[in-house]
């Protein structure tokens, strides 16, 4: 039997989802709980993949179980066997060729960037305070949506077959004393978003015009981009399937 199992985890203190041998994991982490209390190994396979300090308000992963769970008493005995900055939402039966990375149709991402000093937002957002110019930023997001080709915001060196994402939203909002960039598309590259955060402030700042963003995105060239904003302002907000609502 195959079972998704949708959760939650500040990321402050782990290495990223995946394995790491000498480093924490959400993976590992989540790994060892499911398998204590199966008594059985257990090996997750997330939907993507989330950087060091990166955060997660849903994301996915599926695992293979012989038996039927009771799934309140698994949530409830995961919740409380977890460390407290992973959460189990729910844990869904589906089919045995289901797959939470493949079969995932959206993912959404929010970037926050912190435009007061708040020491209780320290390791959650981005504090930036410097004036950007937010209507020019989402002039800037829009054109994302005209192309498919982002090399350009690629980590190099990574092992992809194709650069090709569809960007189906891309804007910022201001909300109280903070930045808010959403973005959605069916898959994204190594780094991408942090990345492109990198080149919007850029324009923000006036230090490029929206032609230049048009140039950067042609020319498919990582060093023509904008710097990585830090890990700890990112967030994976939604992951999206055809059979679960």
């Amino acid at each position: 039997m195959r079972y998704f199992i949708q959760f939650a985890y500040n990321g402050t203190h782990y290495h990223g989802w995946q394995y790491q041998p000498n480093a924490a994991s959400v993976q590992e982490t989540l790994n060892k709980a499911l398998s204590v209390l199966l008594n059985t190994p257990i090996n997750l396979m997330g939907a993507g993949r989330t950087d060091t300090g990166v955060h997660a308000k849903e994301m996915y992963a599926h695992f293979d179980y012989d038996s039927p769970i009771e799934v309140p008493n698994l949530i409830h005995k995961l919740n409380s066997y977890l460390p407290k900055d992973i959460a189990i939402y729910d844990i869904i039966l589906v089919k045995d060729e289901a797959h939470c990375r493949f079969d995932a149709t959206k993912r959404t991402y929010e970037y926050h960037i912190n435009i007061v000093k708040d020491p209780f937002l320290e390791e959650l957002s981005w504090y930036f305070h410097q004036y950007l110019d937010v209507p020019l930023m989402n002039e800037a997001a829009k054109i994302l949506l005209n192309h498919i080709n982002f090399q350009c915001f690629s980590k190099v060196n990574t092992d992809v077959n194709t650069f090709d994402c569809s960007i189906f939203e891309a804007y910022w909002k201001t909300e109280n004393n903070k930045l808010i960039f959403t973005i959605s598309a069916n898959r994204f590259l190594r780094n991408m978003v942090r990345a492109i955060v990198g080149t919007l402030v850029n324009i923000g700042l006036h230090k490029i015009t929206l032609e230049d963003f048009e140039n950067i995105i042609a020319s498919k060239n990582r060093d023509k981009a904008g710097f990585s904003v830090p890990a700890h302002g990112l967030y994976l907000t939604k992951v999206e399937y055809d059979y679960i609502t």
